[in-house]
């Protein structure tokens, strides 16, 4: 577990921005749950295999392609 990516708050929060809710509250991105507080959600992902949901996988899998992404991005950048 130590070898892949920790999920953070910002994570969410970034993933979140692409489809904003209607009503007050956090969506997880993965099962489209909506959740009261920020806390809430990020509980859920943590422990959303024991409630049957493969929602970390799924962020984890979302930031591992922003951080290839963001490798890409950088190698493409010219250097000066």
């Amino acid at each position: 577990a130590s070898g892949r990516a920790r999920i953070t708050v910002r994570d969410i929060l970034t993933a979140s921005q692409w489809q904003p809710v209607p009503q007050r509250g956090y969506q997880c991105m993965s099962c489209c749950r909506v959740f009261p507080t920020l806390w809430s959600v990020t509980n859920h992902i943590q422990y959303s295999s024991q409630e049957g949901f493969s929602c970390k996988v799924y962020y984890r899998r979302l930031k591992a392609l922003w951080e290839k992404e963001h490798k890409q991005q950088g190698a493409a950048a010219p250097r000066v």
